[in-house]
């Protein structure tokens, strides 16, 4: 009998509002219970004020590494990479804007940037390091940037690290644009390492799913020769 008083007693208490009050009273009538709740609280407004004050800092960063990125940007365009990277004197080239603007949008950006430069320079190492530095979920840049990456392990003769990177751009937003363009570049690392039927269903697959593509011609024409080769 005491047992089931007991527990009617709990249920008691999870219905009646009146119980729950009495209850959260003497929970805060323990000094030690309220300095602990109160503690609790004290820390979460200062995540929150922090967490805020750490937005409105990143804001105004990143709209000051906009404007540096504008400069570093029109070198880029015109093959002044050199100046792209490292700046003028007066503006700040994407190495600066990575190094002085870390966290912001125009930090990652420059990170795209200074990599496509070093793939031109020749510098595969540098390409490889900030392309994988660089994170967007755009269907474009990020897309870009896997195929970037790939050219440079092409350059170094690495082809199984380039088929990875190339096989991550053509799986990322899958589009008529871009990634017929991935899927030529894929079966050309693809035949670097002997998978001549890999190659083939490559090929394959630009000629079967985008029909339409710039590269549908010359796809046909080197499935064809692969197959030729494999009989």
């Amino acid at each position: 009998m005491a047992k089931g008083k007991k527990k009617d007693e709990g249920i008691e208490i999870l219905e009646d509002p009146n119980a729950i009050v009495e209850k959260a009273n003497e929970f805060f009538d323990n000094k030690r219970n309220k300095a602990m709740v109160f503690g609790i609280g004290g820390i979460i407004a200062l995540l929150i004020v922090g967490f805020a004050g750490y937005n409105y800092y990143i804001t105004n960063q990143d709209q000051t590494a906009q404007e540096e990125l504008f400069q570093a940007q029109f070198y880029f365009d015109a093959d002044s990479l050199g100046l792209a990277l490292n700046g003028d004197g007066n503006s700040y080239g994407f190495l600066e804007i990575i190094e002085e603007f870390s966290g912001t949008k125009a930090a990652n950006l420059s990170n795209f940037y200074a990599g496509a430069s070093y793939l031109k320079l020749g510098d595969f190492d540098g390409a490889i390091r900030y392309l994988k530095d660089f994170s967007s979920d755009d269907y474009l840049l990020q897309g870009r940037a896997y195929s970037l990456i790939g050219d440079a392990y092409m350059e170094m003769d690495d082809f199984s690290n380039a088929i990875t990177y190339y096989e991550k751009a053509v799986d990322y937003k899958k589009n008529k644009s871009f990634t017929p363009i991935y899927l030529k570049k894929l079966a050309i690392a693809q035949e670097q390492i002997g998978s001549l039927s890999a190659a083939v269903g490559t090929y394959e697959a630009i000629v079967k799913d985008y029909p339409n593509a710039s590269e549908i011609h010359d796809a046909k024409k080197q499935k064809a020769r692969l197959e030729a080769i494999a009989q």
